[in-house]
Protein backbone atom coordinates (compact mmCIF):
# COMPACT_ATOMS: atom_id res chain seq x y z
CA UNK A 1 0.00 0.00 0.00
CA UNK A 2 1.55 3.29 -1.30
CA UNK A 3 -0.13 6.56 0.16
CA UNK A 4 -1.10 9.40 -1.71
CA UNK A 5 1.53 11.68 -0.70
CA UNK A 6 4.11 9.13 -0.72
CA UNK A 7 6.72 10.39 -4.02
CA UNK A 8 8.47 6.57 -4.45
CA UNK A 9 6.43 3.46 -5.14
CA UNK A 10 8.89 0.41 -3.96
CA UNK A 11 9.97 -1.83 -6.89
CA UNK A 12 7.64 -3.99 -8.16
CA UNK A 13 6.09 -5.91 -10.93
CA UNK A 14 2.93 -4.60 -10.73
CA UNK A 15 0.97 -1.19 -9.50
CA UNK A 16 -3.26 -1.67 -8.75
CA UNK A 17 -4.84 1.40 -9.09
CA UNK A 18 -8.15 0.17 -7.38
CA UNK A 19 -11.67 1.85 -7.66
CA UNK A 20 -13.23 4.07 -4.82
CA UNK A 21 -13.38 7.42 -4.60
CA UNK A 22 -10.05 9.26 -4.94
CA UNK A 23 -10.24 12.83 -3.21
CA UNK A 24 -14.00 12.63 -3.11
CA UNK A 25 -14.34 12.91 -6.76
CA UNK A 26 -15.35 16.01 -6.06
CA UNK A 27 -13.52 17.75 -9.27
CA UNK A 28 -13.52 15.38 -11.67
CA UNK A 29 -13.12 11.60 -11.01
CA UNK A 30 -9.64 10.56 -11.11
CA UNK A 31 -8.36 14.72 -11.84
CA UNK A 32 -7.78 15.38 -8.10
CA UNK A 33 -5.11 11.64 -7.69
CA UNK A 34 -3.90 12.59 -10.90
CA UNK A 35 -1.85 15.08 -9.95
CA UNK A 36 -0.66 13.17 -6.42
CA UNK A 37 2.92 12.81 -5.73
CA UNK A 38 2.24 8.94 -5.75
CA UNK A 39 1.35 9.14 -9.40
CA UNK A 40 4.37 11.02 -10.57
CA UNK A 41 6.30 8.01 -9.55
CA UNK A 42 3.58 5.48 -11.10
CA UNK A 43 3.66 7.87 -14.13
CA UNK A 44 7.37 7.16 -14.36
CA UNK A 45 7.38 3.75 -13.76
CA UNK A 46 4.76 2.99 -16.46
CA UNK A 47 6.68 4.65 -19.15
CA UNK A 48 9.59 2.15 -18.14
CA UNK A 49 7.36 -0.37 -18.59
CA UNK A 50 6.35 -1.91 -15.06
CA UNK A 51 2.79 -2.96 -15.66
CA UNK A 52 -0.66 -1.01 -14.28
CA UNK A 53 -3.83 -2.08 -13.35
CA UNK A 54 -6.13 0.43 -13.10
CA UNK A 55 -9.64 -0.59 -12.36
CA UNK A 56 -12.76 2.14 -11.90
CA UNK A 57 -11.66 4.64 -10.21
CA UNK A 58 -8.22 3.48 -10.90
CA UNK A 59 -8.85 3.57 -14.81
CA UNK A 60 -10.45 7.75 -14.41
CA UNK A 61 -6.98 8.19 -12.53
CA UNK A 62 -5.18 6.58 -15.64
CA UNK A 63 -6.96 8.94 -18.16
CA UNK A 64 -6.31 11.94 -16.14
CA UNK A 65 -2.36 11.21 -15.55
CA UNK A 66 -2.56 10.66 -19.77
CA UNK A 67 -1.43 6.93 -19.32
CA UNK A 68 -4.41 5.72 -21.25
CA UNK A 69 -6.10 7.86 -24.53
CA UNK A 70 -9.55 9.29 -23.44
CA UNK A 71 -11.94 10.37 -20.89
CA UNK A 72 -14.55 8.98 -17.97
CA UNK A 73 -17.84 11.02 -18.22
CA UNK A 74 -20.98 11.26 -16.47
CA UNK A 75 -23.22 7.90 -17.05
CA UNK A 76 -25.22 8.24 -20.02
CA UNK A 77 -28.23 7.93 -17.76
CA UNK A 78 -27.13 10.35 -15.46
CA UNK A 79 -27.37 7.12 -12.33
CA UNK A 80 -25.08 5.72 -10.22
CA UNK A 81 -25.04 2.00 -11.89
CA UNK A 82 -23.99 -1.20 -9.21
CA UNK A 83 -24.42 -4.49 -11.40
CA UNK A 84 -22.99 -7.69 -13.05
CA UNK A 85 -22.67 -6.92 -16.85
CA UNK A 86 -21.62 -8.75 -19.43
CA UNK A 87 -18.76 -7.97 -21.59
CA UNK A 88 -16.95 -9.78 -24.34
CA UNK A 89 -13.10 -10.02 -24.46
CA UNK A 90 -11.60 -8.74 -27.26
CA UNK A 91 -7.80 -9.32 -26.97
CA UNK A 92 -6.25 -12.01 -25.57
CA UNK A 93 -2.55 -11.53 -25.73
CA UNK A 94 -1.67 -9.25 -23.13
CA UNK A 95 -0.13 -9.68 -19.95
CA UNK A 96 -3.78 -9.52 -18.42
CA UNK A 97 -5.96 -11.53 -20.55
CA UNK A 98 -3.49 -14.56 -21.77
CA UNK A 99 -5.62 -17.27 -19.80
CA UNK A 100 -9.17 -15.75 -21.09
CA UNK A 101 -10.55 -17.06 -24.91
CA UNK A 102 -11.04 -14.71 -28.01
CA UNK A 103 -14.54 -13.71 -27.52
CA UNK A 104 -15.46 -15.31 -24.43
CA UNK A 105 -18.24 -14.12 -22.56
CA UNK A 106 -17.73 -13.09 -19.23
CA UNK A 107 -19.86 -10.71 -16.13
CA UNK A 108 -18.24 -8.69 -14.13
CA UNK A 109 -19.63 -6.25 -11.84
CA UNK A 110 -19.56 -2.41 -12.44
CA UNK A 111 -20.33 0.45 -9.31
CA UNK A 112 -19.61 3.59 -11.18
CA UNK A 113 -21.71 7.44 -12.14
CA UNK A 114 -18.36 8.52 -14.18
CA UNK A 115 -17.87 5.19 -16.50
CA UNK A 116 -18.79 6.34 -20.01
CA UNK A 117 -15.52 5.90 -22.00
CA UNK A 118 -15.07 8.52 -24.54
CA UNK A 119 -12.63 9.35 -27.10
CA UNK A 120 -12.41 10.66 -30.54
CA UNK A 121 -13.12 8.90 -33.24
CA UNK A 122 -9.35 9.05 -34.57
CA UNK A 123 -8.40 7.89 -31.14
CA UNK A 124 -11.26 4.78 -30.97
CA UNK A 125 -9.93 4.12 -34.40
CA UNK A 126 -6.27 3.78 -33.49
CA UNK A 127 -7.33 1.48 -29.95
CA UNK A 128 -9.15 -0.65 -32.47
CA UNK A 129 -7.10 -0.77 -35.26
CA UNK A 130 -4.19 -1.95 -32.75
CA UNK A 131 -6.18 -4.21 -30.97
CA UNK A 132 -6.19 -2.04 -27.96
CA UNK A 133 -9.48 -3.15 -26.68
CA UNK A 134 -9.44 -5.65 -24.33
CA UNK A 135 -12.78 -5.80 -23.19
CA UNK A 136 -16.35 -4.52 -24.23
CA UNK A 137 -19.78 -4.38 -22.99
CA UNK A 138 -21.52 -7.13 -24.42
CA UNK A 139 -24.67 -6.62 -27.13
CA UNK A 140 -27.68 -4.54 -24.67
CA UNK A 141 -25.41 -4.67 -21.81
CA UNK A 142 -23.31 -1.27 -21.64
CA UNK A 143 -24.25 0.50 -18.21
CA UNK A 144 -22.91 4.10 -19.31
CA UNK A 145 -23.36 4.83 -22.56
CA UNK A 146 -19.02 4.36 -23.41
CA UNK A 147 -18.23 4.82 -26.91
CA UNK A 148 -18.05 1.70 -28.90
CA UNK A 149 -19.34 -0.23 -25.81
CA UNK A 150 -15.57 -0.63 -24.70
CA UNK A 151 -15.13 -1.54 -21.12
CA UNK A 152 -11.17 -1.50 -21.10
CA UNK A 153 -8.15 -0.57 -22.87
CA UNK A 154 -4.68 -0.86 -23.13
CA UNK A 155 -1.86 2.06 -23.72
CA UNK A 156 0.62 1.75 -26.72
CA UNK A 157 3.23 -0.71 -24.68
CA UNK A 158 0.48 -2.66 -23.27
CA UNK A 159 1.38 -2.61 -20.21
CA UNK A 160 -1.11 -0.02 -18.85
CA UNK A 161 -4.90 -1.31 -18.74
CA UNK A 162 -7.81 0.37 -17.85
CA UNK A 163 -10.62 -1.01 -17.19
CA UNK A 164 -14.37 0.31 -15.43
CA UNK A 165 -15.61 -3.37 -14.32
CA UNK A 166 -14.44 -5.12 -11.22
CA UNK A 167 -12.66 -8.56 -12.29
CA UNK A 168 -11.33 -8.32 -8.15
CA UNK A 169 -15.29 -8.57 -7.15
CA UNK A 170 -15.51 -12.24 -9.28
CA UNK A 171 -12.47 -14.17 -8.62
CA UNK A 172 -13.65 -16.63 -5.76
CA UNK A 173 -17.33 -18.61 -5.84
CA UNK A 174 -17.71 -17.08 -2.55
CA UNK A 175 -17.68 -13.83 -3.90
CA UNK A 176 -20.78 -14.77 -6.64
CA UNK A 177 -18.42 -16.08 -9.37
CA UNK A 178 -14.99 -16.67 -10.66
CA UNK A 179 -14.86 -14.42 -14.17
CA UNK A 180 -12.22 -12.24 -13.25
CA UNK A 181 -9.89 -15.10 -11.71
CA UNK A 182 -7.85 -15.72 -15.15
CA UNK A 183 -7.17 -11.66 -15.11
CA UNK A 184 -4.82 -12.16 -12.32
CA UNK A 185 -3.90 -15.84 -13.08
CA UNK A 186 -2.74 -14.26 -16.47
CA UNK A 187 -0.62 -11.34 -14.45
CA UNK A 188 0.84 -14.13 -12.22
CA UNK A 189 1.83 -16.45 -15.17
CA UNK A 190 3.20 -13.25 -17.21
CA UNK A 191 4.96 -11.45 -14.52
CA UNK A 192 5.95 -14.75 -12.56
Amino acid sequence: MVWHADSEIPDVDLIVLPGGFAYGDYLRSGAMAALSNAMRDVIDKAQKGVTVLGICNGFQVLTESRLLPGALMRNAGLKFTCRGVGLEVTETQSVFTRKYDSGQRVTFPVANGEGNYTADDETLDRLEGEGRVVFRYAAGENPNGSARNIAGILNEKRNVLGLMPHPERVCDPLLGGTDGRAMFESLLEGLG
